[in-house]
């Protein structure tokens, strides 16, 4: 993107830093999403790519660099402000209130707001039509991937305009990794911007927008999905051919 160009929804620009006073794990990194767009991080494992996303989201600090949201710069707010500021974060692991039914966990979703949250609910039961059918189930009976739904349904409770997923598709089948990725597509078409890590770095890449292949917690290649997909040099490397 050009310096010239708008402003993107989210971005993370040249990040250096990572965990305390250890060594940086990103350097000079830069990741972004703009309005409606889903972007995705992918690279090896110890890339930093998870690190990046806590970065943008307040859960780590940096050194050099900063973010911004819609043009703010919101580098010093902790992750509950960002999430009053429109952000949405999905961890990998413990994202859900597994003794709590899957209703309680999406009302758990809205604690922040102080509006009606009947409509938007219903907005995720059309998303995700299999959480209106267990609704009144505890949400640690549900299978894996059903799970995922529950925590991107609770995220989106918030009514965020930036939805962060830390490998939404880990550990659940191709068939239930397309079905999520398909789900994931119907957010951004809601208008919501997605920035996610994933390890199904081809399947990933087909939805992306924009993507970012990350090395040693640096921007090694950035692209669209279709132009890093064609990238002979990507695909050798990090899509298996």
């Amino acid at each position: 993107m050009s310096a010239a160009g708008p402003e993107p929804m989210l971005i993370g620009d040249a990040m250096t830093g990572g965990y305390g006073k250890g060594a940086d794990i990103l350097h000079d990194c830069t990741i972004a999403v703009d309005a409606g767009q889903i972007a995705v991080i992918v690279g090896p494992n110890g890339a930093g790519k998870s690190t990046a996303m806590k970065v943008v989201f307040g859960m780590l600090n940096v050194r050099e660099g900063a973010v911004r949201l819609e043009g703010e710069d919101i580098t010093a707010l902790t992750p509950q402000d960002r999430v009053a500021k429109g952000m949405a974060f999905v961890p990998q692991t413990s994202n859900i209130f597994t003794s709590m039914t899957v209703e309680e966990n999406l009302e758990m979703g809205a604690f922040l707001r102080r509006d009606g949250i009947a409509r938007t609910m219903e907005q995720v039961y059309e998303l995700f039509p299999i959480l209106r059918d267990k609704r009144r189930q505890a949400a640690g009976e549900l299978s894996g991937g059903q799970r995922q739904q529950v925590a991107v349904g609770r995220a989106l409770m918030t009514e965020p305009r930036v939805l962060m997923l830390d490998e939404p598709t880990a550990g659940v089948s191709p068939i239930v990794m397309d079905e999520l990725f398909d789900r994931i597509i119907e957010v951004a078409r809601t208008g919501i911007s997605i920035l996610m890590v994933e390890q199904n770095a081809r399947q990933a890449l087909e939805i992306a927008d924009k993507g970012y292949v990350l090395v040693q917690g640096r921007n090694a290649y950035t692209g669209t999905g279709a132009e890093l997909m064609a990238d002979d040099e990507v695909r050798r490397s990090f899509l298996g051919g």
